[in-house]
Formats: structure tokens, sequence, C-alpha cells
């Protein structure tokens, strides 16, 4: 599987254009996604704010993140506009079947694969060694450009989840 995700943005936004990640319940099919990319397209031409046009992005990463990020630079994102990238989001739901707002659902990268894990089970996933402080965490909570490219594929032991889970720190390394 491949991490570079920096070959994927945009080049010319802003460090500071704000992110929204939606982590999907499940992977999105080849023929989903295809549909989701004309979804992100029309999406992103019509992206106003008080009439005036947002600098949009939106794609899929490992078949089951939706990533959309505005460039406030120019053009600040307004409370409708948000709506309105929600309201795609929630259509996108209903057609897919999937969910995309389930924060409770943590994703992680085993084995080249996305896997996700009900935060309620991560205490019984560390016992048993299935997550260590070196796997790697989507950590779905970074809400710029520069942090995307810096922060949404951690290490378990460089997110929040080692603070919350203590045991982490002594969680041998695999």
């Amino acid at each position: 599987m491949e991490f570079q995700i920096q070959d994927h943005i945009p080049a010319d936004f802003h460090p500071t254009s704000r992110v929204w990640i939606y982590q999907s319940s499940r992977r999105f099919g080849f023929g989903e996604a295809l549909e989701l990319d004309k979804v992100f397209t029309d999406f992103i031409q019509q992206w106003n704010s008080h009439g005036t046009p947002i600098k949009g992005y939106a794609n899929l990463f490992f078949g089951q993140f939706i990533v959309i990020m505005a460039d406030e630079t120019a053009t600040g994102v307004s409370g409708c506009s948000t709506d309105s990238s929600v309201r795609m989001i929630k259509s996108i739901e209903e057609v897919c079947k999937v969910q995309l707002f389930d924060r409770q659902m943590l994703a992680f990268l085993k084995n080249d694969k996305v896997e996700l894990l009900p935060l309620a089970q991560l205490p019984y996933a560390i016992e048993k060694g299935y997550i260590t402080t070196d796997t790697i965490y989507f950590n779905n909570l970074v809400s710029t450009k520069a942090q995307l490219m810096e922060q949404w594929l951690q290490t378990v032991r460089e997110s929040w989840l080692a603070q919350r889970f203590p045991v982490l720190a002594a969680t041998p390394a695999s």
C-alpha cells in the first residue's frame, strides 16, 4: 500500500488550509470510487461561501477515507458552506450504505491494509499485542493541510492514543 499521500494533495493549497476527514465503515468498491470522484468534482465546482467560490479539494484515500480541503487564503468557509459539505457526505452515506460520522471507530494500518477497531476494544487489542506503539494510526483529528501531510499517518506512540492508554508506553515495539 502506498503511503505517499503528499503526491495526491494539491501543492498550491496553503499549509493552513482546513481539512475534514470522513472515515468510512468499509472500503469503497471500485465502481463506488469512480462515482465518488464525479461527486467530488461536481461538489468542488459548486462549493461557495456567500456566493464566492471556495478553492476546494476532495478525494478518496486508501479506498476508505474522504478528505475535503478548503484553502481559506482567498475565501473563508462559512457555516453554510460547511453545511453543504456535510450534506454531500450524508448523501454518500445513504447512497453507499456506509457510516462516515462514527468517531468511536479507530483505523490502523496492519499488514498494508486499513483495519477498523472500536475504541472500546482498544485495551483488549493492546493487551493481545494486536496494537503496539509502532502500529500506524490514522489520526482523523488533523484539521489543516500541514497536519494532514505530517500527522495523519503516525505511529500510535506519536498519537493521542499513547496519552489515553498509558499501557502503550510499556508495550514493546513489534
